[in-house]
C-alpha cells in the first residue's frame, strides 16, 4: 500500500512538471485546502505543483461548497459521481463523471453540487508560478 502511494505522488509531480514545461500557467483562486479544511487535504505539494484530494458528501459541493473559484487545474475522478453545475453565465446543468475519467479545466468560479447519493472523491492538480530567470 505504501509503494502504491509514493507511486503515485511521484506521478502526480512528473504530471505537474510536464504541464509547468508545456507553459500552463497557474491562476490565482481561493485557496480550496483553507476554505474548506474538513473536506480537503493537501496529498501532495512542491514548488512547482500542489494536489489536492476533496471528499464531498451528497446535497454537498463536488469540489468546493457554494460559488466558489479554481485556477486552471487537471481533475482525476476517483469516485462516480453525478452532480448539477451552475456558472455565473449559465443556468444549472446536469454533470455526471466515471472513476478513472481526467480532464483539464481552465481557471472558473462556478457551483457544482453532489445530486447522487454516494461520496464523491476527486484529486485536483493545481500548477504553481514557474521560478524561471
Amino acid at each position: 500500500m505504501k509503494q502504491s502511494k509514493a507511486r503515485r505522488k511521484v506521478l502526480l509531480a512528473g504530471l505537474g512538471g510536464l504541464l509547468a514545461d508545456l507553459g500552463i500557467p497557474p491562476a490565482a483562486a481561493q485557496d480550496a485546502a483553507k476554505v474548506m479544511p474538513r473536506a480537503y487535504r493537501v496529498a501532495f505539494e512542491n514548488d512547482q505543483v500542489r494536489v489536492l484530494d476533496f471528499v464531498g458528501r451528497p446535497g454537498m459541493g463536488i469540489c468546493g461548497e457554494g460559488m466558489h473559484s479554481h485556477p486552471a487545474h487537471l481533475t482525476i475522478v476517483m469516485t462516480d459521481w453525478q452532480g448539477v453545475v451552475t456558472t455565473a453565465d449559465s443556468p444549472a446543468k446536469p454533470r455526471q463523471r466515471k472513476a478513472g475519467d481526467v480532464f483539464w479545466s481552465e481557471a472558473e468560479t462556478h457551483k457544482l453540487e453532489n445530486t447522487g447519493k454516494t461520496n464523491s472523491r476527486v484529486m485536483i492538480v493545481e500548477l504553481k508560478p514557474s521560478r524561471k530567470a
